[in-house]
């Protein structure tokens, strides 16, 4: 079976650990994605009701009850502080694909977190059987594209108003990475 998600996998790198995410990172999340400098490439504005987090991390860990995605929550080894989350998403076990995503703090920019925690996320990926990973930016988000290309990823094209956001149509690049 393609990434059988009946026990949801922990994960560790150097410096992280990525465990499945649970509702209680809501709390951690929610400065996250109430901070409009992280969310200026997301699909949607940086949102400043903690229940409205609380939803959004409800919905994902629903996802990965049924088997269409694995969140992970993003924690230094050391201290175990939680500096983001990425995720497996829009699995496809026919097709043996899947999205990949990624969201730091901004205290955490520039330190390797992403690289090293989506770099193990691919490893995972690839022993589960996906053969193709794809991930999508908004125009202009250039630290996740140069992050990508560093793992792999190819642009495969531009989805044009792809994200109704702040009352304009936006531009989105995917990328993709055979595995």
């Amino acid at each position: 079976m393609i990434l059988d998600l009946k026990r949801l996998p922990i994960l560790e790198t150097e410096r992280l650990r990525l465990e499945p995410l649970v509702a209680a990172d809501a709390t951690h999340l929610y400065p996250i994605m109430g901070d409009p400098e992280v969310m200026a490439y997301w699909d949607v504005p940086e949102i400043d009701d903690p229940d409205v987090v609380a939803e959004v991390v409800q919905g994902q860990v629903e996802g990965m009850a049924d088997g269409r995605a694995v969140y992970w929550a993003m924690r230094t080894l050391g201290d175990q502080a939680f500096v983001g989350s990425c995720d497996l998403s829009e699995i496809d076990r026919r097709h043996r694909r899947a999205e990949v995503g990624f969201m730091l703090g901004r205290e955490a920019w520039g330190q390797g977190y992403a690289l090293e925690a989506v770099r193990t996320v691919i490893a995972f990926a690839a022993g589960g059987g996906l053969r193709k990973l794809t991930a999508r930016t908004h125009l202009g988000n250039r630290r996740s594209e140069v992050l990508l290309a560093k793992l792999g990823f190819t642009e495969e094209g531009l989805l044009r108003g792809h994200v109704f956001k702040d009352g304009e149509r936006r531009d989105c690049r995917v990328f993709g990475l055979l595995l």
